[in-house]
């Protein structure tokens, strides 16, 4: 058996033009790319394995992943292996970090938390520089209900009403929030969301639902009813992929 080298990697992308994370069956995903940069350094093909998924158009600033490398093959220094990753990737992706760690490491389940940011643009005219990072809402809003609806928010609640369906059975979709914070600077706002697991479009849910009730459509007051009913219609709309980055994965 092969001695081998577990590296953690920190990886940041533009998801505008990609089918999301994970490696697609159509379309492009991000992994692929960074599978496909290993390759071409170290000859021999070598799965990541990420922290999490982030659908088509997300981005990211902090996805976690895992590697393992031979130790016979590893000739460039891990310090420098960002590097070496980065000039076989395209600008939209980039390796921020690479470190050795422990043999028990696991990207994925070992992660405690996470952070999401949504960013959303509101003014009357959109910033065309950035209207593939942020959501625009032209018209006015509340943020002092806003900001009462994202209280209702923490703590352990069941989220499946604000989560869309996978094509597959939840175990669970009772979730911890730590943190539901709208921040405000000029035309921009910004939600960061922390918890400790993260179902199917849940960010955008809630983002979407927070963004209504600002618009006056629903009422701080209704968020306590639309998680008790579990039921994904009775709550707002799902906000734009293009407003979310996957922020950082909390070890």
């Amino acid at each position: 058996m092969k001695e081998t080298v577990k590296i953690k990697l920190t990886i940041a992308y533009d998801g505008t033009n990609f089918e999301g994370w994970q490696i697609q069956k159509t379309g492009l995903g991000v992994q692929q790319l960074v599978e496909e940069a290993f390759a071409q350094i170290f000859q021999e093909h070598y799965r990541l394995h990420s922290s999490s998924r982030t659908d088509a158009g997300v981005h990211a600033r902090g996805m976690a992943a895992h590697v393992e490398i031979p130790r016979s093959k590893l000739k460039v220094p891990i310090a420098k292996l960002s590097l070496a990753l980065n000039s076989k990737l395209p600008d939209s992706v980039r390796v921020m970090a690479a470190q050795k760690v422990d043999a028990s490491f696991q990207a994925r389940f070992d992660a405690k938390g996470k952070q999401y940011r949504y960013f959303v643009y509101n003014h009357p005219a959109m910033d065309p520089l950035r209207r593939s990072q942020a959501w625009h809402i032209p018209q006015k809003l509340n943020l002092k209900e806003m900001r009462a609806a994202t209280r209702h928010f923490l703590g352990k609640r069941d989220f499946a009403a604000f989560a869309n369906n996978r094509n597959y059975e939840m175990e669970t979709t009772v979730r911890t929030l730590t943190r539901c914070d709208l921040r405000k600077s000029g035309p921009f706002l910004t939600f960061i969301i922390e918890g400790d697991g993260f179902l199917y479009k849940m960010c955008r849910g809630i983002v979407g639902t927070v963004i209504q009730v600002g618009q006056g459509k629903f009422a701080a007051a209704d968020i306590p009813k639309m998680l008790e009913t579990r039921d994904r219609r009775m709550a707002g709309m799902t906000a734009p992929a293009r407003g979310l980055v996957l922020w950082k994965v909390f070890y």
